[in-house]
């Protein structure tokens, strides 16, 4: 969709690498000028082991036709984050157009304590999962409203993650993503009256640095949990520039209003688009009969192709979870 942002100002927190870098990357190739945070400016390796900068991600946002600054944020200064927004205020002559809460730090403390209950993890987990995470989100929102209520336009949208409804990895995670889907939610119903779209939105499985790295190590363990087999045959992975491309359409999206207050499914939303991976692939929802029968059974994942794309019903899958609050 080129041209399609043309003009507009988009936002990207956490994009040195990952699903950051590739939504940087689907909002300029749409047109937008894309500002990227991220803690390391240049490649050194110091504040993540698998690499990732913001000077590499705004090399890809150009690479793809788009305009890109790099600004060096620790997100858990509030006093840089709105640094960052005075920046955007004064630079841009106060218009922000999108705002993708994509930031996040609890990847490596997950890793660590994958297998762990709550109690016997460090209580810091808490923290490593929602600082740079929940929290940011709602600090860089409150910055980002304030610059798009008074021109009555603009797009939240805080990446959030099927672990809001099913269990995934712990606690600590699994109540972080619920709360950034209702804190989604919340800020809609607050800006709906001003013009402006807040909503959540789901990736699948999406083929980051860290996937990989943790698909790699599944395959060599020999895992037998039938959910990392899953992960470690790479089937049905999207791209981290499938989120960037499904944003890009749902910013230009002349009725985006209506989707305010939802959460959107990365794969749905590009079907509904009419939007496609690199190599032109589409993958399936993850409530797709096409993703959950080779979850649960890895040897169809080569046959996957074979399997119809039927999605689950939303009714069922919220009675399957297990997050929801029951009375």
């Amino acid at each position: 969709m080129p041209g399609v942002l043309e003009g507009a100002v988009a936002l990207v927190t956490g994009a040195s690498r990952g699903i950051g870098r590739g939504i940087a990357v689907g909002l300029g190739e749409a047109g937008a000028t894309v500002v990227v945070t991220g803690r390391s400016l240049q490649p050194d390796g110091t504040t993540d082991p698998v690499g990732g900068s913001l000077a590499e991600t705004c090399a890809a946002v150009e690479a793809a036709g788009g305009r890109c600054r790099p600004v060096a944020v620790d997100h858990t200064d509030d006093a840089q984050v709105e640094a960052l927004f005075a920046r955007i205020r004064q630079d841009f002559d106060g218009r922000l157009d999108v705002l993708v809460n994509n930031v996040y730090g609890g990847v490596r403390a997950l890793r660590e304590s994958m297998g762990q209950p709550f109690w016997e993890a460090d209580p810091g987990l808490w923290d490593a999962c929602n600082g740079v995470g929940l929290r940011s989100h709602y600090i860089a929102s409150v910055h980002a409203a304030q610059l798009m209520v008074p021109r009555r336009c603009g797009l939240i949208c805080t990446i959030s993650s099927w672990g809001g409804l099913f269990p995934l990895f712990n606690a600590a995670y699994g109540t972080g993503k619920a709360a950034c889907d209702r804190l989604a939610a919340e800020m809609a119903a607050e800006l709906r009256p001003h013009g402006v779209t807040s909503l959540a939105l789901w990736p699948g499985i999406v083929g980051t640095e860290h996937i990989r790295e943790l698909a790699e190590e599944s395959r060599e363990s020999g895992s037998r949990d039938r959910a990392i087999q899953a992960l470690a045959s790479q089937a049905n992975w999207e791209t981290p520039l499938l989120s960037g491309r499904v944003i890009a359409a749902l910013a230009a999206d002349p009725d985006l209003l209506r989707r305010s207050g939802t959460v959107g499914i990365v794969a749905e939303l590009a079907a509904t688009y009419g939007v496609v991976d690199a190599e032109g692939r589409r993958p399936a929802s993850l409530r797709s009969l096409r993703a959950v029968l080779p979850a649960v059974v890895p040897a169809l994942a080569s046959r996957a192709g074979w399997i119809p794309d039927l999605r689950v019903p939303w009714w069922l899958l919220l009675l399957a979870g297990r997050r929801a609050p029951r009375f």
